[in-house]
């Protein structure tokens, strides 16, 4: 059996070992939060932080999770958290809001690395999500205004 920790929490997985990430997440444990996209790693709605970086639980396997942190966008929460998500709000970023989990975790993942990110250093860190809606600059202006509010503390 895998044990794998997801948003804190220990949990045992019946699926077998081969099964992503993605479908444990979701059709086991029942966290829908995380999209299924494409399910070739390319469009990012299914990021995930797994001990600290940012996962395509599509492309990973549970067994390649055991013994690490995952975090999915419901366990989203603390001061980075906080002020993503009030930024998010303030600017309307989401359209349709599908790819929004994803970017989200990027986004987090970001801003634990580098509290005060570039448009450029922005780009690099969510360039594995895509947004139909193309909400890219609001996602931008978000990500800044969330630094903002970290950093003033």
């Amino acid at each position: 059996m895998i044990k794998l920790n997801i948003n804190g929490e220990d949990r045992e997985i019946t699926s077998p070992p081969e099964t992503p990430l993605l479908w444990v997440i979701r059709d086991e444990i029942g966290l829908t939060g995380t999209k299924y996209g494409c399910g070739h790693g390319v469009c990012g709605c299914c990021i995930v932080n797994v001990d600290d970086t940012q996962v395509h639980a599509c492309k990973n396997t549970v067994a390649e999770m055991q013994g690490k942190k995952i975090t999915t966008i419901e366990g989203q929460q603390g001061k980075i958290a906080d002020a993503i998500f009030d930024a998010w709000k303030a600017l309307d970023v989401a359209q349709c809001g599908f790819c929004q989990p994803g970017q989200i975790n990027s986004a987090s993942v970001l801003l634990a690395n580098n509290p005060n990110p570039t448009d450029e250093d922005i780009d690099e860190a969510l360039k594995h999500n895509l947004c139909r809606c193309a909400t890219y600059v609001r996602v931008r202006k978000a990500i800044h205004q969330a630094a903002d509010t970290l950093a003033k503390g």
